[in-house]
């Protein structure tokens, strides 16, 4: 095995570290150098051999046109007139052989136009042709390259004929020079015109690999980068190899950006329901800790004697401390079945009869602290599927809690309308409101504001448990609470999806008047 096998590099590949616009100006220069080689060789090749075919084709017409001369001369052998002959070329040599092809008897045609004889060396340097009329390359000391041919006369002596090479091959030499030349000046203007053209064809290219490298620079392990640069419009055309680039990469940043931006909705989430559990698990062990404390002391008193504290009243307070923890743990647990989506009773409930008879609970709860007002809109029977004790504790709450978060003389208005499929109970007073800071959260677990939104008294506050119960029993039903307030308007409204039939007589039903 070779070494290049080893690696798997041939040894004519370029190294890794080259850019791809080097790599493909060198590729291409080499490709030009090979066509223009091709080129050059096949033209001196066909332009070589056409010159040798036409200097060949002189030298048999000399030769013939000798033996002419010769049969018309004195007979002698040794005798070359037929060089003074008119048609004889300047250089042309003219021998005559004997029967073995040694020479007899040489001449050249010297530049003034009569023969001149040759030397024993250069007559040795022409013996020993056939006289077939073939064709021989001989070099002629003093003389240079020749190309010859003997022929045999009828009667006579054999007779050579050469021709001077030197036109031919310096022609040959300066066309190889010519096309040199050409092809270099050619080569480098076709350089630097791919170099040029590479350039430009490759700088979208670039922009795309410097996109690249600037968001690979962002702190994507850290999840926090938004806005990360994309690859210009310009560069992003389908049509084109680096512009599919280019829209691959822009389609690969916005899966990054929409990851991490899921990922940072997850991770704030996640730690959103840590802070609410931990919240939670401190207010839940607040709110059990006091009647806990108080069931604790009367029994500490109780145990230390009669004398502080009568048993009656002791066990009074024992058994409402008792009642509240209940009711918390209640709560805390129709909250957790509610987590977890366990289903609730399904039966037909009429909202507004539900509601009158709350509202009038209400009243006699408050007696004459607060003005309460039923309004019933109904384009259609207030009907809807679902769990009537639960929907009975929503309206409940929310009862509750505009009698105890609204001071005394505040009107609150109750009202139940259906429309689009759905029954709308509205439940809103004349108070001071919700503070702005904590509207967002009222729904919460243990949210309470008590700061700003008066007590009738401690006993009456609640745990912060009952609007997140709405909530949670709303949303079980597939429907939705929400809440307004401003300084001496604060509404709460609960959309519960309407039954079958009562959701069709709703879509004939004319406009739906105050009752």
């Amino acid at each position: 095995m070779s070494a290049w096998k080893g690696s798997r590099r041939p040894p004519w590949c370029l190294p890794r570290g080259r850019s791809l616009r080097t790599r493909l100006l060198v590729f291409i220069s080499a490709a030009l150098v090979a066509v223009c080689a091709a080129m050059a060789l096949t033209t001196v090749f066909i332009q070589r051999a056409y010159l040798f075919g036409d200097l060949d084709q002189r030298v048999t017409d000399a030769a013939e046109r000798s033996q002419g001369g010769v049969r018309l001369g004195p007979g002698i052998e040794t005798d070359l007139t037929f060089l003074r002959e008119q048609g004889q070329a300047a250089g042309t040599i003219g021998a005559r052989l004997d029967e073995d092809g040694d020479v007899l008897a040489a001449s050249v045609v010297s530049s003034s136009g009569g023969p001149r004889a040759l030397t024993a060396e250069q007559r040795a340097a022409l013996g020993g042709l056939a006289t077939d009329g073939s064709l021989h390359t001989r070099t002629v000391p003093g003389l240079g390259t020749y190309r010859v041919t003997a022929l045999a006369g009828s009667g006579g002596r054999p007779v050579l004929t050469g021709l001077p090479m030197d036109d031919v091959q310096d022609m040959i030499g300066g066309m190889v020079l010519a096309e040199a030349a050409v092809a270099a000046a050619g080569l480098v203007a076709a350089g630097c015109v791919c170099a040029v053209v590479i350039r430009r064809q490759l700088r979208p290219l670039g922009r795309v690999a410097a996109t690249a490298v600037e968001v690979s620079r962002s702190p994507l392990g850290r999840g926090e980068v938004t806005g990360l640069t994309r690859v210009p419009e310009r560069d992003t055309d389908p049509g084109s190899e680096s512009g599919q680039v280019g829209a691959a990469l822009n389609r690969m940043i916005d899966h990054v950006e929409t990851s991490l931006a899921e990922r940072q909705r997850g991770a704030e989430e996640i730690r959103r329901s840590e802070e609410r559990m931990r919240r939670f698990l401190a207010d839940a062990s607040h709110e059990l800790r006091t009647p806990l404390a108080s069931i604790a002391g009367y029994a500490e008193l109780m145990n230390r004697g009669t004398e502080r504290i009568e048993p009656a009243l002791a066990w009074r307070r024992v058994s409402a401390e008792s009642a509240r923890m209940t009711g918390l743990v209640e709560d805390l647990l129709l909250l957790a079945r509610l987590d977890e989506g366990r289903p609730l009773e399904a039966a037909e409930v009429d909202v507004a009869a539900l509601v009158a008879e709350a509202v009038w609970d209400a009243r006699a709860a408050a007696g004459d602290t607060h003005d309460w007002q039923l309004q019933l809109r109904l384009g259609a029977p207030a009907l809807v599927t679902g769990d009537e004790a639960r929907l009975r504790q929503v309206v409940v709450n929310l009862l509750a809690n505009a009698r105890v978060h609204t001071p005394v003389g505040t009107t609150v208005t109750v009202s139940v309308g259906t429309g689009d499929a759905y029954c709308t109970l509205r439940v809103r007073d004349d108070g001071p409101g919700i503070p702005a800071a904590l509207l967002p959260r009222v729904f919460e677990r243990f949210t309470r504001a008590d700061t700003s939104r008066s007590r009738a008294s401690a006993a009456d506050g609640g745990s912060g448990l009952g609007l997140a119960i709405a909530q949670a029993i709303t949303a079980a039903h597939g429907g939705r609470i929400e809440a307004e307030s401003v300084p001496g308007r604060t509404e709460f409204r609960v959309a519960l999806p309407l039954g079958a039939e009562a959701s069709a007589g709703t879509s004939s039903a004319s406009a739906p008047a105050p009752v």
